[in-house]
């Protein structure tokens, strides 16, 4: 029986070649589509976000998060999971087909009536693997994610970039998503080991959804309010406005929510291991923390500074006025993974009523900041994104350091010495990508990218900080004397 290191160590390979193996495909997918359609098709489908990040998070409920906190899980609870999750992913489905009209007079874009019927199908797709991919994760059984994610990708790429050479623009990118769903929901279903039986268990289903309605009205509300900015954008600016932003959103959340989310499927059933043991768990979660700022700041401060040859090289002169969004985005895309991790504890700990209450406090900030910033313009919004991304982790991280002696404010002392090198090191680079003007994009990609790294990671290795040891020795649970 393999023991926690172990595990930790296998799953960290597995999970990380999941994760960006398929975004890495997605990637080059999306660059291609976005060198074959406009702006406006892909703000489309960014204006439909917020129903798709609703359905999204009701397959991912807080009922599935229950199960992998539950260490004694039987047949009825994982089919009662099961059939709750398929009525509810039906339930949405029907309620956005009959809704679809009126969001399309919300935006005054007829076709999205017919986009969003066809779209939300992924729903009910969904729902029928988000057991087995659960039982999966407390098995941590991350190779065979891998195997089903892979494929399932790629034929929904093909199938989008087919689509879209032969002129069929949005309705493109919403075949991939559905080809990449229906593939890997089959897959799912062929790997799996396990199948549901005819069975609901009312009072295991009253025990999962005290712990999980909170944690899925949690994810909702974050969800829906993550969107407002693509619901405030499409409603009052025009569609390719709404395209440049969620292509800069999506180019930030590459590097920012795959390896934050790589680590969270690895770190949460672990951490619901170790959750009685408040010490154990202060010091694994420093570590995480510790190692993953040391790579989100660094990377993101760099991509800020060569946004514009990148932009440029890889989606054309078209997607440049996405540049700024990007560049503002990536401050903020330095706080996500505190806020993540920070949420994680009270999950383990079973506090989601916290974690609700933080959520709403989220959101009411987040919508005082959307009010404030959108007489002053699009960039406004942005910085919004920023101010309210920093005020939340220091309330988040209030209520951490009371529940494992770990508050925002040690957590800032220990990740600020990382930050400062981030900032003198993505300085340095403004200054020589400033010098190379006059070259090529490739080149100053190269050289910025080379230079940076190079520096960074002399810098930090002179300082000698942990988290470069970590990074050599991926165990988080390593006991120290």
């Amino acid at each position: 029986m393999p023991n926690l290191k172990s595990q930790a160590l296998l799953g960290l390979v597995w999970t990380f070649s999941q994760q960006f193996g398929t975004q890495l495909i997605s990637f080059v997918v999306s660059i291609i589509l976005a060198r074959l359609l406009l702006p406006a098709e892909f703000g489309l489908i960014g204006m439909i976000a917020v129903f798709i990040h609703v359905g999204d998070a009701l397959l991912k409920s807080g009922l599935s998060q229950s199960l992998i906190r539950n260490t004694n899980n039987e047949q009825d609870d994982y089919s009662t999971v099961f059939f709750f999750n398929l009525a509810a992913s039906i339930i949405l489905y029907l309620i956005i087909y009959l809704t679809a009209p009126l969001i399309a007079d919300f935006y005054e874009q007829p076709v999205l009536a017919e986009i969003v019927r066809l779209y939300c199908l992924i729903f009910i797709i969904s729902a029928f693997t988000a057991v087995q991919q659960t039982r999966m994760t407390i098995e941590m059984d991350f190779k065979k994610q891998t195997i089903i994610s892979i494929p399932s990708i790629v034929l929904g790429g093909v199938t989008g970039i087919s689509l879209a050479y032969l002129g069929f623009g949005v309705w493109s990118l919403v075949w991939n998503q559905l080809v990449t769903g229906f593939t890997r929901s089959i897959q799912f279903w062929i790997y799996s080991d396990w199948k549901p039986t005819l069975e609901f268990n009312v009072q295991k289903f009253k025990s999962h959804l005290n712990f999980g309605y909170k944690l899925t009205l949690s994810t909702l509300i974050q969800r829906i309010f993550a969107s407002l900015y693509i619901l405030v954008i499409g409603k009052f600016f025009s569609a390719s406005q709404v395209g440049f932003y969620t292509r800069a959103d999506t180019m930030k959340n590459l590097p920012v929510t795959n390896l934050t989310m790589a680590l969270e499927k690895v770190t949460f059933p672990l951490f619901a291991k170790i959750q009685d043991d408040d010490e154990k768990l202060k010091r694994v979660y420093k570590r995480v923390i510790m190692m993953v700022v040391f790579i989100i700041a660094p990377l993101m401060l760099s991509l800020g500074v060569l946004a514009e040859p990148i932009f440029r090289f890889l989606f054309t002169e078209k997607w440049l006025p996405a540049v700024p969004y990007f560049q503002i985005l990536c401050i903020a895309g330095i706080f996500y993974p505190l806020h993540i991790y920070n949420s994680n504890v009270f999950m383990v700990k079973g506090r989601s009523d916290i974690l609700l209450k933080l959520t709403m406090i989220k959101q009411a900030l987040l919508v005082i900041g959307v009010i404030v910033a959108l007489p002053f313009g699009v960039i406004s919004l942005m910085w919004s994104q920023v101010i309210v991304s920093i005020i939340s982790f220091y309330i988040i991280g209030y209520y951490t350091g009371r529940m494992i002696n770990y508050s925002a404010w040690k957590q800032t002392l220990d990740i600020l010495p990382m930050l400062g090198i981030s900032m003198v090191v993505a300085g340095g680079m403004y200054f020589l990508d400033s010098s190379l003007k006059n070259t090529s994009d490739v080149v100053r990609i190269i050289i910025g990218t080379t230079m940076s790294a190079c520096l960074y990671l002399s810098l930090s290795y002179l300082l000698k900080f942990k988290s470069l040891l970590d990074l050599k020795d991926l165990t988080l649970f390593r006991n120290r004397k």
